[in-house]
């Protein structure tokens, strides 16, 4: 293993949070349950990541829409810059990180997409809102 750290998956229809550890290899990354690989990423396949400029932790790793993978990777992580920065440096994709403002789109898989929106507020959660996009506050 080259980095591990525990993160917040948010499933990809209905957004609830499971926890899960993000393994990075040489050659993968791997979204994990404790003793099970849930997901696996080559990173030659991984299209870009997603960040937004608010401390929230979040990040989307972009993934092809083929069998293998199900949709976009929604993570919420304590250690984000640490996170992003050994994974993009593993990949050798340091170009195709994007720190996004507002909003941004991902895939949930088979053709669909969907919208994650940033907020400021009191108190930090993420939400599927009544308009269906998954709300960060």
């Amino acid at each position: 293993f080259q980095y591990v750290t525990p993160v917040i998956k948010y499933d990809r229809n209905g957004f609830k949070a499971r926890e899960r550890l993000l393994v990075l290899t040489q050659a993968s990354a791997y979204v994990v349950e404790v003793a099970k690989i849930k997901q696996k990423i080559d990173y030659a396949t991984l299209k870009g990541i997603s960040t937004s400029n608010l401390s929230d932790g979040i990040m989307v790793i972009h993934v092809p829409e083929d069998n293998k993978q199900k949709g976009d990777v929604i993570l919420q992580c304590e250690h984000i810059f640490e996170t992003v920065t050994k994974l993009c440096m593993l990949a050798n994709k340091q170009n195709l990180v994007k720190v996004v403002q507002g909003s941004l789109q991902f895939r949930i898989g088979s053709g669909k997409e969907g919208t994650m929106v940033f907020t400021l507020g009191l108190e930090p959660q993420v939400f599927k809102a009544k308009t269906g996009q998954l709300t960060v506050v």
